[in-house]
Order: structure tokens, then sequence, then C-alpha cells
């Protein structure tokens, strides 16, 4: 449960740069090239440790946009519409956002390719990068 409203939380994830603020572990800075806010549009952003040289962070496309509750996205096409096999894993990501009393029910699920990804992506961090990064959030919209 994040303490702001859904559309509070939907700006943050839909606004590039709003997004870049929180969407990847302090202290590393992200650009976003790509937030075409549509199914089949691009979701492409880009990491940094330094703010100047830049690597790829996510390649994707939405699957799915439906206003202020609920976004999917998935790296296994990447942003110019190619089958990929992405490096570390292949995932799909639903995020959800639905009412709660004192604010917004906030979900983010991940799908992976099969249990060796799932494993792999655990294995990199994955819990602990999603849980900090869902921190900045909160403290981004609250």
């Amino acid at each position: 449960m994040i303490r702001a409203p859904k559309e509070s939380i939907w700006s943050a994830w839909t606004d590039p740069d709003k997004l870049a603020q929180w969407w990847i572990p302090a202290p590393l800075t992200l650009r976003v090239d790509a937030l075409e806010l549509r199914p089949g549009g691009a979701f492409s952003t880009m990491m940094s440790e330094d703010g100047e040289t830049f690597t790829p962070h996510v390649d994707a496309v939405f699957l799915l946009v439906e206003d202020n509750s609920r976004l999917v996205f998935t790296n296994a096409v990447n942003s110019t519409w190619h089958p990929v096999s992405p490096d570390p894993v292949s995932m799909t990501t639903e995020i959800i956002l639905g009412d709660h009393p004192d604010g917004t029910d906030y979900q983010a699920v991940v799908r992976h390719g099969s249990p060796e990804q799932r494993a792999r992506h655990e294995e990199l961090g994955f819990f602990d990068g999603w849980g900090t990064v869902t921190e900045q959030l909160a403290q981004s919209v609250e």
C-alpha cells in the first residue's frame, strides 16, 4: 500500500521526468528514451553510474495501458518490435493500482519465461531492487 492517490502513482509511472527520479536504485541515474503509453508503444530506459555514460536498462513494449489502474510491459520484444532474449532475463511486468482506504493498493507482478530465469533474476537481487524502487516511488508521491 502506498499512501497516495492512484493518479499520483500513475503520473509517477507515466511522466518521463517523474519516472527518471525513482525507477532505478539510487544513486544510479535513469534516462527515459521512450515512454509511448499505448499497446505496442516503446518503453526504453538507460542507466548510469556517473551521470554521463549510459548503458541499457529496459528495452520493452507496452502490452496493456489502462489509465490510472494498470500497465503491462515485456522485454521479450524490444522497443522496435523485434523478438529478443534480453540479458539477464526476459520478463513481463504488470503494475496494478487498486483502491485502498489509506491510498493505493500497489502491486508489481513480474512473470519470467522459466523457473531458471526467475532464479537467475533472484540471484541478481531482483527482490531487493524492486523493493528499493517501490520505496523510492512511495517517497516521491507521499
